[in-house]
Parts: C-alpha cells; structure tokens; sequence
C-alpha cells in the first residue's frame, strides 16, 4: 500500500475537485444521517420498553444511574488505580516487557526508515541500470531480513507477554478480595449492584488487558514514527510540512474523540447484556431439574429468547453506529490525511519560490520525491492510526468502567458497605412480614455492622440482637439466649421464622445490626446442610474439604484415618466401590442424595469443630444411622444447632429454640418444651 502510494504522481495544487468536493460530502451527509437515524429508533424503543417490557425499562433504568463510560479525567483516574495493581513496580517483569515492547517499537521505526531509504537505492539503481549498486543494495536487504524478522516476532511476543502478565496480576488481585471474608457470597446476597460477577471476573478482564496492552503499542509506535519523520522529513521538505500534517492530527482527533464518544458507553453495555444472557443460561443449567418437573421448557425458552434479543438489539445497533463511524473514521483518519501528506509533499517540487531542485537532475527529483513521499505517506500513516486509537481508547474506556465497577463493590463489601435495591413496604402486600406486636418490621434505621463480635472458645451468647434479613425485614427485634459447650440446642419454628437467618448471622455471612454476639471464631463453627456441596477432586477431598491433602498431613492424620471416619457414617463400601482415594469423579452425580448426607457428616467428624449447624442435614438418612451420627457427635464433643422436624432427634438435644415466624421466640429446656410444642 505505501509502495502503491508513493507512486502516484505528485497532483496540482488545486488537487481537489468540485466532484471530489462532492464525494466527501455526501459520505459525510450519509454518515450523519446513518448516526441520527439510529438515536431515534434508540429513542422509539426506549418509549416501547416503557410501556411493553418491564424487565427491559427497570434495566434502563438501572443503567442510567451507572456512570457514564467517557474519555475523561474520571476515566483516566480509573485507569491509573488498576494500572497500579497490574505494574506494581519499576523492579518486575511487567515493567521489563514494557520495556522489551518499547524497543522493539523503536527498532521497527528505524526498520521501516531503512527499508525507505533501501528501496529507494534498489528503484534508482534499476533505473540507472547501476547493476553494482542493485546488486549491492538487494544483498543488504537480505542480510537485514532476520533482524528484522527478529524485531517484528518481539514485538508480538512482548505484547501477547503483557497480555498475559497483565490479566495475570489483574485477576490473581481480584480473586484475592472476591473469595475473601465470605464477599463472594455478600456480592450475590447482601449487595445487588453486580449480577453477574463471573462474567467481569473473566470475559471483562481479558478484554480490558488486551486492550490496553494493544493501546500501548497502537499510540506509541505512531508517536515515535511521527517524532522520526518529523525529524527525516524537517530536512528534506523543510518544517512547515510537518507542522501541517500534526496540525491536522490535532483537528482531526478531537472531531473523532468527540464523535466516537458513545463508544465507551456502548461498550459496558455490550458486556453488561453479553453477562446476562450467560446468567440466564447458566441459570438453567443449574436448576434444570426443577425446570423439567415443572415443564417449564417453553417459559425458559421465552425468558432466554428474550435476553438473547435485548443483546442482539443492542449489538446490531452498535454495528449500525460502527458502520457510520466508519466512514468518517476513513475519510477523516486515512484518506483526507493522505491527501494532506501528498499536497505537503508536492511543495518543494511544484512551488515556484522553491530553490531546493534549481540545480537538480531528473534521477535526483525523482529519488528526493520518493523517499520523502514515502516518508510523509509512513507519517500520515502514523497520523491516522493515532486518530483511530482514540476509538480503542474510547473502548478501553468502557472495560475500565466495568471492572473499577466491580473493584468498587469489592472495596465497598470488605469495609461492610452494601447497596441494595430495597422493596417497598407499600409494594409488599400481603409478604410484608408482621411483628409479634403488630407493626410493619421493615427496618429503616438499622445500620449494618453497627453491633459487637466478641471471639470465645465453647461458648455461643446472643445479647439483644435483631435478626435482619438483607431486605431490612425485622425477623425479631431483640434475640438473647447463650449456648455452653455440651448444650445441643434443636431450633423450630416455620418456614421464614429467621432459622436459616440465624446461622447466616452466627456464620458471619450477614451483618450484625445491633447487640453483641458472643462466638469461637469462625474457623470452629461447621455448617452441614440438607443437599452437601461436594468439591471438584478426589475422593479423599470430599471428606477433608475444604481442607488439602498438605493440611491432611498437617494434622497427622492419614488415609486410614479417613477411612475410619466413612465407616462411622456406613460409607465403608464407598472406597472399595470408587477404586482409591484418589479416583477422580463428578461427586454431584456419583453419590446419591443418602450418600452425601453421610460424606458431609463425615466431614464434620474430621474436622472436629466446637459447634456444627445441622440444617435438615440426615433427611435422606435412615433414623438408626441418624441416631448412631448423633450419638458420635456427642462423643467426639461436637456441640448441635439442629434445624429439623424429626421427632426422633429430641432425645439427643438439651435445649429448643422456637420462633413463631411474627417476631417472638422461646428458649426452653427441652422436657418443659416437649409438652407445649410437642409436635
């Protein structure tokens, strides 16, 4: 293409056209139309969703409140906080491969400076018909051939290097506070501004270090290309050709900038609807099950179509806006500054008061006009893709967004800050849950983390706290009861009396809104509930979860052990069933529901915690071999928190804590609560 240019004779000064003249303006016309044409279908289809789909006008809505994905200041303090996590130091790789990718850009300037002033050797040569000096110049080619191959394999390897450093850093930092302190599950429980947290962790990332690593390279190659030319071009044709073309690059890139603006925005957009149509997917897969009981197929199918669409509307009305972007980006970036690039380099040979080829020979215009005419075409070259980085900038801009979003909530949520959408009390009905007095229990001046956590050993006490559901639903105002070691305590009371809400509490997974609570620490509490999570891995895994096999030698403790701890749950056959301990299976599917009721308790065995919740957790298991866990609990000096409905289970317990489901509760020993709540 460069060679193909540089050959086109140099045109008049009157180089453009009324027709040409025309041409440009019409593209140009076209173009606006296209981009005015689609923000008022973008307007139309907001007006529809208002009245049409609810789903799609709360999404707006929310959307609306997100902030805007711009190339300005904010964008760029952004950047600079994620750039801190991904470059830590001048003393690291990161740094050193930034380095490695800057000198082979340089190298590859100077290249392209020498395979100018080579070819232009070998065209005079030819010309002249100089068979030494073709000769000579054609041999130099093909010894600079492997240094330059050489520098071109560099450069993509620093880059594709970065790449991978980059996303390295960024995701090994992310990780590192999403699976911390239980914000995994606060982000999708507690806090509603992510939805769908897997797709930033993932996609989103990616993109955001492969744009910016490209960035990197697509605004300094040009920067020095132009630094360069300026300086080869400065002494062929004089600087006030220069100065023109970057006068040019100044007009021309804040005119782009300022179009390409929706960019950004349109961006996060994308991600935001390529995240929830993976949500909905993933969404059935998981509860497939159910799904097909209910027949629930078609409804499915509508739900994902729907999604799909949302994402399909928006990505064709992005293609719409690339499209006419396109065109201007062509004329603007390419061919205008191509036009420029040739009428500056005309000046020397076509002005009259120009003296510099007075005295000069064909052969000597014509070699002067090629390397400075392929010069000035490798600088407007450079010129136009440092206009068109504007528009990946304008991209990076709404990756950036994202993920400073999701780094936001994850800085928010280790300091105990949560947002989340709240129902109204008014929009509520008939699910607005009631207080044992009466009154609307919706909370409006509980603030979240504001009570005491005090760490003791064997002892559980709860002093004055209110059970709060993340929705501000007061399940009870004031809960004060305390268990001692040795005390198994059995918990009733109907569905949405604040159960599962308390161990969420006495597990640290909600916020504590007031009182003090009394607890050993977190790591001697063990939750076994009704449907086990059994882990990716070995057989031996599923018992020692979620420790590993070094914390299994930690211990002292060997596979025999292990071993002893099935057969105390009757999973004795399991290992002479599966093989080894170290075969390899999909748990989830393998054991039945029996069996991984008795892994879990197998489990709790080893770990041997001061108090274990059991959340209706031997449902599936038979009422001996419940009683023989119960009683080896008690022998081991496991102390119980039991959520179940078994008659059968009172016997091994001391105590019961009832809540009626309207706010009260009762904690009773259990002889005097066997008569009143009997059943």
């Amino acid at each position: 293409m460069v060679s193909i240019l540089s050959k086109i004779p140099a045109p008049p000064a009157h180089w453009l056209t009324s027709k040409a003249s025309g041409v440009v303006v019409a593209a140009v016309a076209a173009s606006i139309v296209v981009l005015w044409k689609k923000k008022l279908d973008d307007l139309s289809r907001k007006r529809k969703d208002v009245t049409g789909d609810l789903h799609i006008s709360l999404e707006e809505e929310k959307a609306a409140k997100k902030e805007k994905a711009a190339v300005d200041g904010v964008f760029f303090r952004k950047l600079l906080r994620i750039v801190k996590i991904i470059i830590p130091g001048w003393l690291t790789p990161e740094t050193g491969y930034l380095s490695l990718v800057a000198a082979s850009l340089i190298a590859r300037t100077y290249c392209d400076v020498w395979m100018i002033h080579n070819g232009t050797s070998i065209e005079r040569s030819i010309i002249g018909k100089d068979f030494a000096g073709f000769k000579d110049n054609l041999l130099a080619l093909l010894y600079a051939m492997p240094f330059i191959s050489v520098t071109n394999q560099l450069l993509k390897f620093g880059l594709n290097e970065l790449k991978l450093r980059f996303r390295t850093r960024l995701t090994l930092h992310l990780y590192d506070q999403y699976l911390s302190n239980f914000t995994f599950y606060k982000m999708s429980n507690l806090d509603n501004r992510i939805a769908n947290a897997d797709q930033l962790l993932t996609q989103d990332v990616d993109k955001f270090c492969n744009s910016l690593a490209e960035l990197y390279s697509n605004i300094s190659k040009p920067l020095l290309d132009i630094v360069i030319y300026v300086q080869k071009l400065s002494g062929a044709i004089g600087g006030q050709g220069p100065a023109i073309m970057l006068g040019y690059l100044a007009v021309s890139g804040i005119l782009l900038t300022r179009l390409r603006r929706p960019v950004g925005r349109m961006t996060a957009e994308e991600q935001h609807h390529e995240g929830e149509f993976r949500f909905v997917n993933s969404r059935l897969i998981t509860n497939s099950e159910e799904i097909a009981f209910y027949q629930g197929g078609t409804r499915e199918k509508q739900t994902i179509e729907n999604t799909f669409q949302r994402l399909v509307d928006h990505l064709r009305n992005f293609i719409q806006f690339r499209f006419s972007m396109g065109i201007i980006d062509n004329i603007i970036a390419k061919y205008v500054a191509t036009v420029v690039g040739f009428s500056v380099v005309s000046r020397p040979f076509l002005s009259v008061t120009s003296t510099r080829h007075i005295n000069s020979t064909h052969s000597e215009r014509m070699e002067d006009y090629y390397r400075s005419g392929r010069m000035l075409v490798k600088m407007a070259e450079a010129i136009g893709r440092l206009v068109l980085a504007g528009r990946e900038l304008t991209r990076l801009a709404g990756y950036t967004s994202r993920v400073s979003e999701l780094m936001n909530v994850l800085r928010d949520l280790h300091k105990g800050k949560y947002q989340r959408t709240m129902v109204s009390s008014q929009s509520r009905g008939d699910n607005t849950a009631q207080g044992a007095k009466g009154t609307d229990n919706t909370s409006k001046d509980l603030v979240p983390n504001q009570g005491e956590i005090v760490e003791t050993d064997h002892l559980i006490r709860f002093e004055h706290v209110p059970l709060v559901t993340p929705n501000g639903d007061i399940l009870v105002d004031d809960l004060s009861f305390e268990v001692k070691s040795g005390m198994n305590v059995l918990v009733c009371g109907p569905n949405g009396c604040g159960k599962s809400s308390l161990f969420r509490i006495l597990g640290e997974l909600w916020p504590l809104f007031g009182g003090k609570l009394v607890k050993p620490n977190r790591s001697k509490l063990f939750y076994v509930p009704q449907r086990p999570y059994m882990t990716l891995g070995t057989l031996r895994d599923q018992v020692i979860y979620p420790d590993t096999v070094e914390d299994l030698q930690r211990k002292g403790l060997s596979d025999h052990d292990l071993e002893d701890y099935l057969k105390q749950v009757h999973l004795g056959n399991i290992l002479e069933r599966e093989g080894s301990w170290d075969t390899i299976q999909d748990w989830m599917d393998v054991l039945s529901g029996g069996e991984k009721q008795r892994m879990a308790m197998a489990r709790l065995f080893y770990h041997k915690p001061q108090f274990a919740i059991l959340d209706e957790c031997t449902s599936a298991v038979s009422v001996d071999v419940e009683g023989f866990m119960y009683t080896r609990c008690r022998e081991v000096g496991i102390t119980l928190f039991t959520v179940s409905h078994r008659k059968s289970l009172w016997k091994y317990h001391e105590y019961v804590l009832y809540m009626d489901g309207r706010g009260a509760y009762e904690y009773k020993p259990i002889d005097s609560a066997t008569t009143e709540f009997g059943s």
